[in-house]
C-alpha cells in the first residue's frame, strides 16, 4: 500500500525492487502491480513510510490469540467478535475453526456476511454463529447482477431458510443513492422482509467513502467515486418505507 503524500521521492524503492515492478514517471515511483511480488523490498528501504505491507497470511491459532487477548474486553461490554471481510464465508473451513474455538471459550461470535453461499456452507458454521449480519442490496436478480457480478438467488434462499431455522439475524441495507435507494427497491426488500416466516429486524446503513483513499494507495480506480453519501431526508424516507411493512428498522451509521 502506497501513502502518495509520505512520499519523499528518493527513488529508493524502484533501485531496491528485484522485479523492476517500480519505475520512476518524474519524481514519482510507479508500481505496475503485474510485475509485483509482494516481497516487501519497497518497504524495507523506505524510511519516510509511504509504503507498507497490508495483511499476512495467519494460522486459526494464531488470530484466537489475538482474540483472547481482548477477553476483559468482551466480558466486560457483553460483546464478541465479527467476522467479516471481504466474505467470510469464502474460506468456510479457517471460518469454522475460528467459529468452534470461540463457542468453546464462550465468546460471542456474529458473521458479516453477504450470503453469497452455498447452503451446505452456511449451514455447516451456523451452529456456532450466535449472530449474522446479512447484507440485502438488491431484490431484481437481473440488477443485482449487473450492480455485483452474481444474481441474488443464493442470497434470497440462505435468508429464507436462516428464517425458517429462527437463527439469530440482523438484515442490514446499505444505502446508495443512485444504485438500490429508489422506492421500488426498497418497497421489495421491505416485502421480502415481512415474509419471512421468522422476521428480522432491518438496520439500515448510509453509504460512505471510507475506501476511497484506500483504493488510492492501493492504485486501484474507485467505481462509485460520483457517489456521495445519503442525506438524512433519504434515509428518513427509506426507513418509512420500510416502517411501513410493519418492520423495526434500525438506523446505522
Amino acid at each position: 500500500m502506497v501513502r502518495e503524500g509520505h512520499c519523499i521521492h528518493c527513488g529508493a524503492c524502484a533501485g531496491a525492487c528485484p522485479q523492476g515492478a517500480i519505475r520512476l514517471e518524474g519524481e514519482r515511483p510507479v508500481t505496475d502491480l503485474e510485475r509485483c511480488t509482494l516481497c516487501g523490498s519497497c518497504v524495507e528501504v523506505c524510511y519516510a513510510g509511504a509504503r507498507e505491507l497490508v495483511g499476512r497470511e495467519m494460522a486459526p491459532a494464531e488470530v484466537l490469540a489475538a482474540i483472547e487477548r481482548d477477553l476483559a474486553f468482551y466480558e466486560e461490554s457483553g460483546g464478541g467478535v465479527t467476522f467479516s471481510g471481504g466474505e467470510p464465508l469464502a474460506q468456510p473451513a479457517f471460518l469454522a475453526a475460528l467459529l468452534s474455538a470461540c463457542h468453546e471459550r464462550g465468546i460471542h461470535t456474529a458473521v458479516d456476511t453477504c450470503g453469497f453461499s452455498t447452503w451446505a456452507v452456511l449451514d455447516g458454521v451456523r451452529g456456532w454463529v450466535d449472530l449474522f449480519l446479512y447484507d440485502l442490496k438488491v431484490m431484481d436478480s437481473d440488477r443485482h447482477r449487473q450492480l455485483t457480478g452474481v444474481s441474488n438467488e443464493l442470497i434470497l434462499y440462505n435468508l429464507r431458510a436462516l428464517s425458517a431455522a429462527a437463527h439469530s439475524t440482523v438484515v442490514r441495507v446499505p444505502l446508495i443513492p443512485g444504485l438500490n435507494d429508489d422506492e421500488a427497491n426498497i418497497r421489495a426488500i421491505g416485502s421480502f422482509v415481512a415474509a419471512l416466516p421468522y422476521r428480522y429486524p432491518i438496520e439500515l446503513l448510509p453509504y460512505h467513502r471510507t475506501a476511497v483513499d484506500k483504493y488510492a494507495r492501493l492504485n486501484r480506480a474507485y467505481a462509485l467515486g460520483a457517489i456521495t453519501a445519503p442525506s438524512p431526508e433519504q434515509m428518513a424516507g427509506a426507513a418509512a418505507i420500510l416502517k411501513s411493512f410493519d418492520l423495526e428498522i434500525r438506523m446505522g451509521g
